[in-house]
């Protein structure tokens, strides 16, 4: 229990509560200021809990408390009765109550701020199946499901990016280092343009440098064009020769081909063909299964930092030793049984994989063979399209030779054009995705301004009355045209209600007789009450007496248990003061200068011969600035006696040169001067 309440007094200490308490303090808390705690922490869960409990009745306290509880998932220890406890125990501010769901609030407020935010959007409402029969209800119940089901999807997306390794904080140091290096290139431009700007022709020569430059990049790429070209020859000329090759030796194998040879031929396809679909591809498929399981599982989880892949290379390693141990335990042993059997392991192992690699070259050699076979037949049928001839010659050749140059060219321009688009074409969407991140960013803004304001949700709800007043006006207008058919059911329903009144006249004569016997039943019933609450008055007041007693011990209880808590904390107290006095003395008479140091006694000593030092240069400093005042003083009021000299001057001299009359010669500093 103490343990519990330190816990509770340090979280309530911490922001955001800051209450300042401590075990003696919160201890000796009233029902009222407890449930007014409690109601503080629920408050900082979800921002509508923000109430004074004092302006609130206690039920209404009860049930909003209870209400977010059960939202929250807070199961009370016990069975039935317990829980009924519990709901007393809330209601008057019980301490073996409150006490632990502060405890546990504490523990997991941001689980239960989320889970309060996700409540205030996912807690369905439940709408009566009566209410629900009618269209434009059942259209709104459905469209406020379709929105939930909405916003449950965005919130795991949500969840997910904000768990991914997608960091802003990377990005601005990269657009801070590409910054940097842009301004650091921009000034090494400048220093050249200062550089240059002192020759002479310096445009002049500019101008050639970049047209040498141009050319320059022009010869790169004819040169790597003319290599292109020549690999691109050199290519076909060798397909050309394993076409014919192949051609000669499936011509020879023509000629010599008899039945035998084909069957045989035919049994090792099959056999080939059969290896391939029961071994081969089966484990290929396996294989391909679990990678795709393996890299299902990488993409699941969230992605790994630098420490994180540290700590699996550890894990590697340590495996890897633990196998090479094993294998050492297993070649120790020496089995001579194993020993043997290892060998035609090994043999067999040998041999199916020489199988295994045998044949996927011949796979490939017959793809490629295959490949080869439909190039071949597109050629041909290209050269068939071409002019109707089947092989170009001479100048014909070199004419088809020049066209593909040509178009070549055009290529690789429009190939540089849609390079263009592509790279604005990502500028584009890195900006889309910025402005995207920045609406973001300003929901969720508005979100917490919402919620600081008191009105969260507000946004949201105003565009749902918006759509609702629309539903209603289309569902007025329906109405609307729907008056002559109501009129018609109120006609049926009068006709309806005239024949029960008919048929309900001898019920209404039997209830009168009842209504009698019902009258007769009351006045006997009203005798019995009164005796009733006279006995009831008496048990009340039995009831009070012993309550007030019951209240008094509860009193004494509390108070004793205050005086345990209080007489516990300070035996602690004075326990590690004890403590911190038989360490003081262990070390302050130990031999080990270390420990002296360590000493209270001595750190107290120390700093009060710095102080002492640092006082009697404060002082003497201070005795220096007083000696000194006196003069300085002086000097200050003859630099401002002599600045008062100097204005006056100026002002008797500006006053004389205004007074001087046109003509007047004037003798200054041995010179005459002539003012007209």
């Amino acid at each position: 229990m103490s343990d519990q309440i330190k816990f509770i007094v340090d979280n309530l200490n911490k922001e955001p509560f800051r209450k300042n308490y401590n075990l003696i303090t919160f201890d000796s808390l009233e029902p009222m200021q407890l449930l007014q705690v409690l109601s503080d922490v629920l408050a900082e869960i979800d921002p509508k809990q923000v109430v004074d409990i004092r302006e609130e009745m206690p039920e209404q306290t009860a049930k909003r408390m209870l209400s977010l509880l059960g939202i929250l998932k807070y199961k009370p220890p016990g069975n039935a009765t317990d829980m009924s406890n519990f709901r007393q125990g809330l209601v008057i501010g019980s301490k073996p109550v409150i006490y632990p769901v502060l405890h546990w609030l504490l523990q997991r407020t941001n689980e239960l701020k989320k889970r309060a935010y996700l409540a205030r959007f996912l807690i369905k409402l439940e709408v009566p199946s009566e209410f629900l029969q009618d269209e434009t209800v059942a259209d709104t119940n459905k469209q406020y499901e379709d929105l939930m089901e909405a916003f449950k999807a965005l919130h795991k997306e949500c969840e997910q990016l904000k768990t991914s390794g997608f960091s802003t904080a990377e990005i601005r140091r990269d657009i801070s280092a590409m910054e940097e290096e842009k301004d650091q290139l921009i000034k090494r431009v400048e220093r050249l343009k200062k550089r240059v700007e002192t020759v002479q022709n310096h445009q002049r020569m500019l101008k050639i440098a970049r047209q040498l430059r141009v050319e320059k990049e022009r010869e790169e790429f004819l040169a790597q064009q003319k290599q292109e070209q020549k690999n691109q020859l050199f290519h076909a000329v060798q397909r050309l020769q394993r076409i014919q090759n192949q051609l000669k030796s499936m011509r020879h194998a023509a000629a010599d081909a008899k039945p035998e040879s084909l069957m045989k031929r035919l049994e090792e396809e099959i056999k080939f063909n059969s290896y391939m679909v029961t071994e081969k591809f089966p484990k290929e498929l396996e294989n391909k299964k679990k990678e795709l399981h393996f890299l299902q599982k990488v993409v699941s989880e969230p992605a790994m930092g630098h420490s994180d892949l540290l700590e699996l290379e550890s894990k590697i390693n340590e495996i890897n030793t633990q196998i090479s141990q094993l294998i050492e335990k297993k070649m120790m042993r020496n089995e001579p049984i194993e020993g043997k059997l290892s060998l035609y392991r090994q043999q067999a192992s040998i041999i199916s994989r020489k199988k295994e690699v045998k044949a996927e070259e011949l796979q490939e050699a017959k793809e490629k063979l295959a490949n080869l076979e439909r190039e071949v037949s597109a050629k041909t049928n290209q050269t068939r399209e071409f002019d109707g001839t089947e092989v170009l010659k001479g100048d014909e050749f070199k004419r088809y030779v020049s066209k593909l140059r040509s178009k070549s060219t055009v290529f690789k321009k429009k190939h540089q054009i849609i390079a263009e688009f592509k790279a604005e074409f990502g500028l584009l969407q890195r900006t889309e995705e910025l402005l995207k991140q920045r609406h973001e960013n300003i929901q969720h803004q508005l979100q917490t301004i919402e919620e600081k304001k008191g009105i969260s949700g507000y946004s949201y709800t105003q565009e749902e009355l918006e759509r609702v007043s629309a539903l209603k006006s289309e569902v007025d207008e329906v109405k609307g045209r729907t008056l002559d058919d109501m009129s018609e059911m109120v006609k049926r329903l009068n006709s309806l209600v005239s024949e029960k009144k008919s048929a309900l006249a001898p019920v209404i004569k039997e209830l009168r007789q009842l209504r009698q016997k019902c009258q007769e039943l009351t006045q006997e019933c009203d005798e019995k009450k009164s005796q009733y609450d006279s006995c009831a008055a008496g048990l009340e007041s039995n009831r009070s007496k012993l309550e007030q007693e019951v209240r008094g011990l509860r009193e004494e209880c509390l108070q004793d248990e205050s005086r345990y808590h209080y007489t516990n904390c300070m035996i602690k107290n004075l326990e590690v003061q004890l403590r911190r006095a038989t360490d003081e003395m262990k070390a302050y008479v130990s031999s080990d200068q270390q420990e002296k140091r360590k000493a209270i006694r001595e750190q107290y000593t120390k700093n009060i011969a710095e102080q002492e030092n640092l006082g009697k240069k404060l002082r003497e400093k201070q005795k220096a600035v007083r000696e000194s005042h006196g003069p300085n003083m002086k000097q200050v009021k003859m630099w401002r006696d002599f600045e008062q000299l100097m204005e006056c001057k100026k002002q008797c001299f500006l006053k004389q040169q205004s007074q001087t009359s046109i003509g007047q010669v004037i003798q200054e500093g041995g010179e005459d001067r002539l003012i007209l």
